[in-house]
């Protein structure tokens, strides 16, 4: 950590506030040689803690930052490990809580950003939304108006939906048994409360995408990567770099899917529909339809988010 980045930390903090004429000087501190080291994520994390009103401008510096530290120490990059997760969760935590929006947003930027996360992380932001939802406390519930418990917010369902559906997890549009379990348990601690109009929607298109087994292009896992990168590693260091910037823009993942199993089979692809084969039959199961029979008589009726999602269903189907 260099001399001119600890003289700004140590007066960055005023009052419970951080300018944004002290975040561009911590970012221009920081940034030059394009590695944010272990002593600079400590003094970054240590500054969070002291800034009780965070601005945008704080919470963006502080994901970047503290992202990039992840990032670059991950092994293969893009992939956070269980001790990562770990370390993260130890030094953001109180108490199993999550106490402010930079460090959720952090969370959720991580699973959004990341091609794979260890399921404990996803399962940890989630109850921190959960209860946010239900109890009325936490990182989405701060400021001089907090909505009272038992409703959700539209930026809460942004963010449960940005969680559910991000590649770092269970894979890219799929979602798992327990979150569409969870998003039954909020419908039923919200009923008749005055929710955001995003909540019905959320809760139909969640669920239903589990029901409907959409299991999207699975990103390869943490080990498949390392093979990648190893096969890149002996052949002609440009095309693996052509090939590194294809697996990251890539819109639609194709890729991805190709490095997960495919690469290196001439011609595999040829003549096939790659997306419609990568989906799974849609009709549901009798496993499935006898999991919606319990989640839809757990309160003995059927509510109108339920009937909404029987309506979809019946559509789709």
């Amino acid at each position: 950590m260099t001399m001119q980045f600890r003289e700004f930390a140590g007066d960055a903090v005023v009052d419970g506030a951080i300018s944004d004429d002290a975040i561009l000087a911590l970012r221009r501190s920081i940034w030059p040689d394009g590695v944010v080291d272990p002593a600079e994520v400590e003094e970054i994390l240590a500054l969070n803690e002291a800034v009780q009103v965070p601005s945008a401008a704080w919470i963006t510096f502080f994901v970047e930052a503290v992202s990039e530290f992840l990032l670059h120490t991950s092994e293969p990059r893009g992939y956070l490990s269980q001790a990562q997760a770990d370390w993260l969760v130890l030094r953001l935590d109180r108490d199993g809580r999550i106490d402010s929006p930079a460090k959720l947003e952090l969370l959720v930027h991580l699973l959004e950003r990341c091609d794979g996360t260890p399921a404990s992380l996803r399962a940890y932001v989630l109850v921190q939304l959960e209860r946010a939802v239900v109890f009325g406390t936490g990182p989405t519930r701060q400021g001089e108006t907090p909505h009272p418990a038992g409703t959700i917010t539209a930026p809460e369902c942004a963010l449960i939906r940005r969680v559910i559906f991000a590649p770092g997890g269970n894979g890219p549009a799929r979602v798992s048994a327990d979150e569409a379990e969870m998003l039954f348990r909020i419908k039923d601690a919200t009923l008749d409360a005055d929710n955001a109009p995003e909540w019905q929607t959320l809760f139909v298109q969640g669920v239903a995408n589990y029901l409907q087994g959409w299991q999207g292009l699975a990103m390869p896992t943490a080990e498949q990567e390392a093979q990648h990168e190893r096969f890149l590693a002996s052949r002609n260091p440009g095309v693996g770099g052509i090939l590194r910037g294809l697996t990251r823009t890539s819109p639609n993942g194709l890729v991805s899917a190709v490095r997960g199993g495919l690469f290196g089979r001439r011609g595999v692809l040829e003549g096939r529909d790659v997306v419609r084969e990568a989906r799974t039959d849609e009709a549901i199961t009798p496993a499935e339809a006898q999991w919606l029979d319990r989640q839809l008589g757990a309160d003995g009726r059927v509510d109108p988010l339920e009937q909404a999602l029987i309506a979809f269903l019946h559509e789709q189907g």
